[in-house]
């Protein structure tokens, strides 16, 4: 006697699990212009890499001698690959089923991934497509599982983000707690025209509020990429891809490691002659604030984040001499740079992510200040630009700030870290206020009694603008160094060599 039998119904499930919801249910998501999840993951991970775990779950029916008549798998794929050679959990909704809406196997699959990850301390990538629970239900499979039913899943989904690199995207519409497990990630990435992302879609929000929307007006691209919800979008699905794999160059596995270096072939005592002029004497005119990162960086490894959204604040992955590191600068065609309700929280985001995975920050300064006027008292910019400030202070990953040109009022405080090393250009300048801001309040009287008060002001502007220059910061050692601008490659190169050290203190005390 032998087990052939029961081995054989297990390659049958297996058999059809690969199959999905069907071929007519696969050819429906090809039409939309999709890949369904098992054609994701075998694009994404590398060749023949892939251990999938659990392809058996699901629902069977057999007949009185145990034979089985029909099985449909949970519909949740996952498994253990490796990405760019790196070991990864990775795992995706199967939208040909009930369109994503999780069965009991399915749901359990998806819990069990951010699980999965935080045992084995590896990297987490989801493919997020379809809703959340649904109030029909299944005779045969049980009622749709409810999201909140344990909070067990809640506190999987935070130690993640506090263990492992969380990379998420949406590939058609995502609503309710798929949408959240989205946003529960340090990279979320969607496709242009295929995916939506939704608190609740059309039907429910027309129910609810007697609003008439689409899912592309509730919840598409164009929405998003400002929302701050998404931190970048994908033309294609195979973007999304090369967008992960990107992303998570720049990380280590866990918390428990470095993040890798490249070797590159970019030297380290490369000096940019753009760098002398990059910055106007005209001090109203503007400059490419990314122009300059990409003159200082590894070329070629400038990787922005959610650029849309917070504007007037630049937040990318970079490398300098291979090793990884986390960019912050003002962006002065945005609002002169300043800090805005939304560029904080953009600000605070990144910040928490350098700390999370050891990147150490370097900030490029143009900071004229919190955004002033009545839309920014609405937003609440001066709360939201302290809890920026306050992620800063009680960082403890290695800074280097780099005054490129303004350093100004409570906001500026945000671009220095504790003990950190802060260089400064020829074009700096600080204070308590910018100079127009701070002409127009301490000479207001004077100013208002000039028989051409705008001549008067412009007269005062251009006296003390003369005396602003950053050569006393380096007299009294306010600042560590004031450097020639072409030598600031030469200059953080170094300085990343000399924190070592404590890059790996902090990562073996964790």
């Amino acid at each position: 006697m032998s087990w052939k039998d029961e081995v054989e119904q297990i390659e049958e499930r297996r058999r059809r699990a690969l199959e999905l919801g069907g071929a007519e249910a696969v050819s429906r998501q090809h039409q939309r212009g999709r890949l369904t999840v098992r054609e994701r993951i075998d694009r994404l991970v590398d060749a023949d890499s892939l251990h999938e775990i659990g392809p058996i779950a699901g629902y069977a029916e057999t007949d009185e001698e145990g034979r089985l008549l029909s099985f449909e798998p949970g519909n949740y794929v996952l498994g253990l690959a490796r990405v760019d050679g790196r070991p990864c959990v990775v795992g995706g909704e199967d939208f040909t089923q009930r369109g994503g809406s999780p069965t009991p196997a399915g749901l359990r699959k998806s819990v069990y991934a951010e699980d999965l990850a935080i045992q084995r301390r590896m990297p987490l990538v989801r493919f997020l497509e379809g809703g959340g629970g649904s109030v029909r239900g299944s005779s045969r499979r049980g009622p749709s599982p409810d999201p909140v039913y344990t909070t067990h899943r809640f506190i999987s989904i935070a130690r993640a983000l506090e263990t492992v690199p969380v990379v998420s995207a949406a590939l058609g519409a995502v609503a309710g707690f798929p949408a959240a497990r989205l946003v529960a990630s340090h990279f979320a990435i969607m496709t242009r025209e295929t995916a939506q992302v939704l608190i609740g879609g059309p039907a429910l929000v027309e129910r609810a509020l007697g609003e008439k929307k689409t899912k592309e007006e509730l919840g598409g691209a164009r929405v998003h990429e400002r929302s701050g919800v998404i931190d970048a979008v994908a033309a294609d699905e195979d973007e999304v891809f090369a967008l992960m794999r990107g992303f998570l160059s720049y990380l280590p596995g866990n918390v428990w490691e470095l993040p890798p270096v490249v070797p590159g072939e970019d030297p380290t005592h490369r000096c940019e002659e753009a760098l002398l002029s990059i910055i106007p004497r005209n001090r109203r005119r503007v400059y490419d604030a990314r122009k300059l990162i990409r003159l200082v960086v590894d070329d070629g490894s400038f990787f922005e984040l959610t650029p849309l959204y917070g504007r007037s604040q630049i937040t990318a992955l970079a490398r300098l001499a291979g090793h990884p590191v986390g960019i912050l600068a003002n962006d002065p065609f945005h609002l002169g740079g300043s800090m805005t309700a939304h560029s904080a929280q953009k600000f605070r985001r990144f910040v928490r992510l350098c700390e999370t995975f050891h990147l150490p920050i370097v900030s490029f300064v143009d900071q004229p200040g919190f955004m002033i006027g009545s839309e920014a008292e609405a937003n609440a910019t001066i709360r939201h630009g302290m809890e920026a400030i306050a992620e800063t202070v009680r960082s403890t990953i290695p800074w280097a700030s780099v005054i490129v040109r303004k350093s100004y009022g409570v906001a500026a405080a945000a671009h220095y870290g504790p003990d950190g090393t802060v260089l400064a250009w020829p074009s700096a300048e600080r204070g308590a206020l910018p100079l127009e801001g701070g002409v127009a309040v301490a000479f207001r009287r004077e100013i208002a009694a000039a028989p051409d008060p705008d001549a008067k002001r412009r007269e005062l502007e251009e006296m003390l603008s003369k005396g602003r220059t950053p050569f006393p910061s380096a007299d009294f050692f306010s600042v560590h160094d004031l450097i020639d601008p072409r030598r600031t490659r030469p200059e953080l190169c170094a300085w990343l060599e000399s924190i070592q050290p404590v890059l790996h203190a902090r990562a073996a005390r964790r």
